[in-house]
């Protein structure tokens, strides 16, 4: 984001915690206290350059790195972990477990490693495991419990260890991710339906007791799911395809942002609000294009098999480079440990020995049981970055104000790359109005996006050529003075200055702040209104440089759409000639 906005957002070290590493891979990571535990296709850990003996399971101490008694073992790969807090659950490919026998699915004593009496005949192969409200969900390309039919998912009693007889959701295909958020189950995979209804495709949503589908939660992403996060207002789905995606989604199923790597995201988590990926990508994508074989098209940034995106969809600068061709494939996240735990096939973070478990410290050091991060302070926010086949831009405040391009005269909404992302070009200007190129882009009106008498702020990253000056353009604007007031962003004159607009929804007078500062020669810029009590003011690059005062009661109530490149699609309608980026809106 720009300044102005919001400050980069923290992250964890990308310099490695002490912890042991393996001689196999990493699939499954869970937390109980300060004790992470692992699972996978290992035989050894390794600590301290010396082997000891874990077969496929293993237990150490997350705040020292120190290896742990806990020693089950199992014959076979372990490729999911979730605990209850009581129990430590366990799924994968294996027939005995503690050394009993257990088919493909077992709980497990977290201090001793002595199997419970959780006891099934799976038919398949699990993949996915979690917990909630006294269930164990799991998912995979199954096909029967105990010689009950199940479609790739089934539930468990944690008490009793029984089959959940009255939770029995379909899909057509496997089953990779489960996650628990907003009182729903959120599966993601290769399937096409669940339950055979409709709009389910590779992301839905079911009940947690009946496994009825969500149907207002309809993301359809593009490519097969291969991990999900969540987190208390958004779900986030790490995707492969061309290239690979990493998404974020409101509970409503809309996209609030969407980066494209070079190769399949194969883990998520997300930590202090930052989400963090990993998979066996080389480059993070600057614009949401690639091509074959997952080539970013548009241009790249190394982010080299680990990556973090913030709140908006920014690329963040952590950048820790695992090796490997299959790299990452397991993330999870501690608040009560401050870390970010990596799981996978590399044998080096930062061309540093550490193999195939890595984790990642807050500097900050969360305590359990803190605050939770703070929510989005926007109302809306588009850095242009996240966009869908039809046009959209994605709102990445989370609030769902998704905008949208219209045009006449051929007009497009041109996307170049800017910094770690992708920003918007205007039409240029044109001496037959009656045929020139006209765009602008809106979000439909809604209540949160109109301030009334509260205070506002909101600002863009423009960049204007002395040559594509005008009479008026309109950067980001909401309403008329003529209906309902307005609030607006724009550059008048052949001077480039930038000014501040306010009217009231009752009175046509306009209250100008006006740059005393040009911003009209070809650089970039970063502009902010605010709006104070009184005080009106425009920011250029994070310094006051013009100010008017405004009546304490002047209110803005319009039904007019937040709009930014012009105040409509009509002859003389203010068109703006430049580029925009980071646009942001702050209401109270």
């Amino acid at each position: 984001m720009t300044a102005g906005s919001v400050a980069i957002a923290a992250v964890v070290d990308s310099t490695p915690s002490t912890a042991p590493s393996f001689n196999g891979s990493v699939f499954a990571i869970a937390y109980r206290g300060d004790t992470v535990y692992v699972g996978g296709s290992f035989t050894k850990a390794i600590v301290a350059g010396k082997s000891v003996a874990r077969n496929r399971l293993a237990a150490f101490d997350g705040r020292t790195g120190a290896l742990l008694p806990w020693n089950p073992g199992a014959d076979n790969t372990v490729r999911a972990l979730a605990t209850d807090g009581t129990v430590m659950y366990a799924a994968g490919d294996f027939g005995v477990i503690g050394a009993q026998n257990r088919d493909s699915l077992a709980g497990l004593d977290p201090t001793t490693g002595v199997p419970t009496a959780l006891k099934h005949g799976i038919l398949g192969q699990p993949n996915a495991l979690a917990v909630a409200g006294g269930r164990l969900y799991l998912g995979g390309r199954i096909t029967g419990v105990d010689g009950v039919t199940r479609a790739n998912l089934a539930a468990f009693n944690t008490v009793t260890g029984a089959l959940d007889t009255g939770w029995a959701p379909t899909t057509d295909d496997t089953v990779n991710a489960l996650a628990v958020a907003n009182n729903k189950i959120y599966i993601g995979g290769r399937f096409h339906r669940a339950n055979n209804v409709p709009s389910t495709l590779r992301l839905t949503a079911v009940d947690p007791v009946t496994g009825v589908v969500d149907t207002t939660f309809k993301p359809k992403p593009a490519y097969q799911v291969f991990a999900l996060s969540s987190d208390a207002t958004s779900v986030y789905a790490a995707l492969g395809g061309q290239g690979g995606r990493a998404l974020a989604y409101t509970f409503a199923g809309a996209t609030r942002w969407t980066r494209v790597f070079d190769g399949d995201i194969q883990a998520v988590t997300v930590f202090g609000g930052t989400t963090y990926v990993g998979g066996h990508f080389d480059n993070a994508c600057t614009t949401t294009n690639n091509g074959a074989q997952g080539v970013c098209t548009d241009g790249s940034i190394p982010r080299v098999k680990l990556a973090a995106i913030d709140a908006q969809g920014n690329l963040l600068p952590w950048a820790p480079q695992a090796n490997g061709v299959v790299g990452v494939r397991v993330m999870t996240s501690s608040v009560g440990l401050g870390i970010v735990s990596v799981g996978g096939d590399f044998t080096t973070i930062n061309g540093l020995t550490q193999k195939r478990y890595a984790a990642f410290t807050d500097p900050t050091a969360r305590s359990a049981g803190g605050p939770p991060p703070p929510a989005s302070p926007f109302v809306a926010s588009y850095n242009f970055d996240s966009t869908v086949a039809d046009g959209t831009f994605d709102d990445g405040s989370g609030h769902g104000h998704l905008l949208k391009a219209f045009a006449a005269n051929g007009a497009v909404a041109t996307l170049v790359p800017h910094g770690t992302g992708q920003a918007v070009l205007f039409p240029p200007k044109c001496a037959v109005a009656a045929t020139c190129p006209r765009l602008n882009l809106q979000a439909a009106n809604t209540a949160d996006l109109n301030p009334g008498t509260r205070d506002l702020r909101f600002g863009a990253a423009v960049r204007l050529a002395a040559a594509e000056t005008s009479s008026g353009e309109n950067i980001v604007q909401k309403g008329y003075s003529t209906s309902g007031g307005q609030y607006k962003l724009q550059v008048d004159g052949a001077s480039g200055k930038p000014s501040c607009v306010m009217s009231d929804q009752n009175s046509p007078t306009l209250y100008v702040a006006k740059s005393s500062l040009s911003i009209s020669d070809g650089g970039w810029h970063t502009l902010e209104c605010r709006r104070a009590g009184t005080s009106l003011t425009i920011r250029v690059d994070d310094v006051q440089r013009g100010a008017a005062t405004i009546p304490v009661t002047l209110s803005v109530v319009t039904t007019q759409p937040l709009r930014m490149g012009g105040k409509g699609l009509a002859v003389n309608n203010d068109q703006y000639h430049g580029y925009l980026d980071d646009v942001w809106l702050s209401i109270g």
